[in-house]
C-alpha cells in the first residue's frame, strides 16, 4: 500500500518558531533579554573597576566595600540580572589580575567570587517580595564564600598576618575564614543596605518595574 492510497501525505517539519521570521517575538524577547543582561554586566564591570582603581584592596581584600555590590538591588526586578552581575564580576575580577598584581591566583576570585554574586542575586531574586530580606543574598553568599579562597591568595601575594591584626596566616585557615566572614559580611551589608536599599527605592518609583513586566509579557497592577 503506497502513502497515496492510504491518504497520507508526507510535509515538510516546520521550522521553529523562534526562526519563523525576522520580526519573531520570541526572537525580540531573546534578544532583548541578552541586551539586558549585557548591560548589567556592563554596569557591575565598569563601577567595580573604577572601586578597584580609587579603593584598592577595600574593593577585593578581605575587608571589602566594592561600592559596585549596590546594583545587586536589579536582581529584585528582574531575573537576568543573575547571570548579568555573574558575568560582570567575573570581568571586574579578570581586570583586576591584571591591575591588581594578583596573577593567577587571582583565578580564584574569578571564579568563585562570581558564584557568589550569582547565587546571591539568585537570593535575592527568590525573596524580591521582601526587598529588606531579599538584600541580605548577596551579603550571605559573599560572606560565607568568598573568605573560604581569601587566605590562598593573600599568602601567595606575601600577606602573613591576618589584615589588623598580629596572626599569622600559617596554619590559621580557620581564624582567617572567621575574620573574612565578620568583615566581608559587615561590609557587604553596609553598601548594601547603606546604598543599594536607597537604589531599590527610587527604582521602584522609577518606570523601570513597569517596562521590565511589559517587556515579560506581564500586566503590571494599576497599568
Amino acid at each position: 500500500m503506497t502513502l497515496r492510497s492510504a491518504g497520507k501525505v508526507n510535509r515538510p517539519k516546520e521550522a521553529p518558531t523562534l526562526f519563523a521570521s525576522p520580526n519573531s517575538t520570541k526572537k525580540h524577547l531573546s534578544t532583548t533579554r541578552i541586551a539586558r543582561i549585557s548591560t548589567i554586566a556592563g554596569l557591575y564591570a565598569a563601577l567595580s573597576l573604577v572601586c578597584i582603581l580609587f579603593l584598592g584592596g577595600l574593593a577585593w581584600g578581605p575587608v571589602q566595600f566594592r561600592l559596585s555590590e549596590a546594583v545587586c538591588v536589579l536582581a529584585l526586578f528582574t531575573p537576568d540580572a543573575v547571570p548579568g552581575l555573574a558575568l560582570g564580576c567575573a570581568i571586574a575580577n579578570l581586570a583586576n589580575i591584571a591591575l591588581g598584581g594578583t596573577g593567577m591566583l587571582g583565578m580564584l576570585d574569578v571564579v568563585f567570587g562570581s558564584l557568589a554574586t550569582a547565587l546571591g542575586a539568585l537570593a535575592s531574586w527568590r525573596l524580591r517580595d521582601r526587598p529588606r530580606l531579599a538584600l541580605l543574598g548577596p551579603v550571605i553568599a559573599n560572606a560565607l564564600i568568598v573568605p573560604a579562597y581569601l587566605p590562598i591568595m593573600l599568602q601567595g601575594l606575601g600577606f602573613y598576618a591576618i589584615p589588623f591584626t598580629s596572626i599569622s596566616l600559617d596554619g590559621a585557615y580557620l581564624p582567617m575564614y572567621l575574620f573574612g566572614l565578620v568583615a566581608t559580611g559587615l561590609g557587604e551589608a553596609a553598601v548594601m543596605y547603606v546604598l543599594g536599599l536607597p537604589l531599590y527605592r527610587a527604582l521602584s518609583d522609577s518606570p523601570l518595574p513597569e517596562r521590565l513586566a511589559r517587556d515579560a509579557g506581564v500586566q503590571t497592577e494599576g497599568a
